[in-house]
């Protein structure tokens, strides 16, 4: 139990009809009975009061909430202290609360306290931070599967599953290879290689989704004039970027941020790439292609009045090189007479346009492929530690597979807890006591 009380203001700071202020912890309940000079409260009842300064005067008529421990969100005693909106108030009834002997909590320490008081997981407590900072109700509408538990059920799943593993490679470790049962031993190796491609498919999918949480990064990429600002103005509906018929006009990447059809996009326009000796324009260029590699969708633009060249080749190997991004050719000029060899990008999403007509199919075309992203119905890590996570465990767990194969089973059992340590560092911590458990679960009762 928290054996300090802490406060904070618990609502944005902007004006708005209420702002919350919240207590917590060993003496949050006295606390609030001297704030308010009332004898007692009852726990989950909304009761309307006064606060009071050291001399007496009231600050404000609020209302009170009182939630018990271990019957709140963190499992401490909380109160909740509903004020007139506005800074003023809430910041007079956190001052009162500091008097009192409260401090002031540290980011995030209401819910640090409700993962160390197992009243919700470390995914949990991440999705919480996510949902409050989501950017589109797709990513909502999975922030609040997680919230229910989603993904901790399958995490606790494969880690049930490995320490089960693990508990039965500990006990056949002296054994003699010839003595263990080949049967049971190919059902391991079944269980295992399950777990391995759940793993890969999830890292896999969560990779390619990380847009929906942190919003989708969209970079404009071509060789110099073909109109890639152009573009980035019609899109934006303002003139962001400088357009020039000079060649190199873009020596640094320009990025800004919109929505299209309910999703968060961070559009980022660039340089031009091509081969040249101006040192400036060559960083300029080394900025573009690390926007390329770091978008999740590319706008990879071709100029279609002029004829295919090198740079245009350099651009296609550059597409080409990356299969897992979802990539758009956007013909431009399309007013003019075509002339670039159309059979280099049948293997594309491609869509002509001009600068004389507004950008409704490039939109059309984009807000599809983010939705595609969301159409999925499995469970998606929310952030890098997770997807980090997960990949260390299929190593691991690949690791521990090879080992298995070969009935070295010191090395399988090290691997093993290694991915249940990787796994369960997205939920739980592990502890050994729970492979302890699994050995013995099954023991005669007396023995």
């Amino acid at each position: 139990m928290l054996n300090e009380t802490i406060c904070a203001i618990a609502s944005a700071s902007k004006e708005g009809a209420i702002s919350i202020v919240r207590l917590c912890g060993q003496s949050a309940y006295d606390t609030i009975l001297s704030l308010t000079k009332t004898t007692s409260i009852l726990p989950r009842y909304a009761k309307l009061l006064y606060i009071y300064d050291a001399s007496n005067n009231p600050i404000d008529s609020v209302i009170v909430i009182y939630f018990k421990a271990p019957n709140s969100f963190n499992g401490e005693d909380i109160v909740e202290i509903q004020c007139h909106g506005g800074l003023m108030s809430a910041s007079m009834i956190l001052s009162r609360c500091l008097e009192c002997g409260a401090r002031l909590a540290e980011p995030g320490e209401f819910t640090k306290l409700a993962v160390l008081n197992s009243k919700i997981t470390l995914d949990q407590a991440e999705a919480i931070n996510q949902l409050i900072l989501a950017n589109s109700e797709k990513s909502a509408k999975y922030l609040a599967k997680h919230l229910q538990g989603s993904l901790g059920k399958m995490v606790e799943d494969m880690r049930s599953s490995l320490i089960d593993a693990l508990s039965f490679s500990e006990v056949c470790i002296d054994y003699a290879d010839e003595d263990l049962p080949q049967d049971t031993i190919d059902r391991l190796k079944d269980k295992i290689s399950k777990i391995a491609e759940t793993l890969d498919y999830t890292v896999r999918v969560s990779s390619a989704r990380e847009g929906l949480f942190q919003g989708f990064k969209v970079s404009i990429i071509g060789k110099p004039n073909v109109g890639k600002s152009s573009l980035l103005n019609k899109i934006l509906n303002f003139e962001r970027a400088i357009v020039s018929p000079i060649a190199g006009t873009t020596r640094d990447t320009i990025e800004e941020q919109i929505k299209i059809g309910g999703f968060a996009i961070r559009l980022v326009d660039t340089a031009g790439i091509r081969k040249t000796e101006d040192e400036i324009e060559k960083i300029g260029i080394e900025y573009s292609i690390k926007a390329f590699n770091d978008s999740e969708i590319v706008l990879a633009l071709f100029d279609s009045s002029s004829m295919t060249d090198e740079e245009d080749l350099e651009i296609i190997r550059l597409i080409n090189s990356n299969t897992e991004k979802k990539i758009v050719v956007v013909l431009t000029k399309s007013d003019l007479d075509t002339k670039i060899d159309k059979r280099l990008f049948e293997s594309f999403s491609v869509i002509e346009y001009s600068k004389n007509e507004q950008p409704i199919k490039i939109y059309k075309e984009l807000e599809q492929i983010m939705n595609s992203s969301y159409d999925f119905e499995g469970d998606i890590l929310i952030n890098k530690r997770q997807i980090d996570a997960a990949k260390n465990a299929y190593i691991e767990v690949c690791s521990a597979l090879s080992f298995l194969d070969t009935l070295e089973l010191e090395f399988f059992s090290y691997h093993t807890k290694e991915a249940i340590l990787h796994i369960s560092s997205i939920t739980k911590p592990y502890d050994n006591d729970e492979m302890l458990d699994s050995m013995f679960k099954n023991f005669c009762l007396g023995k």
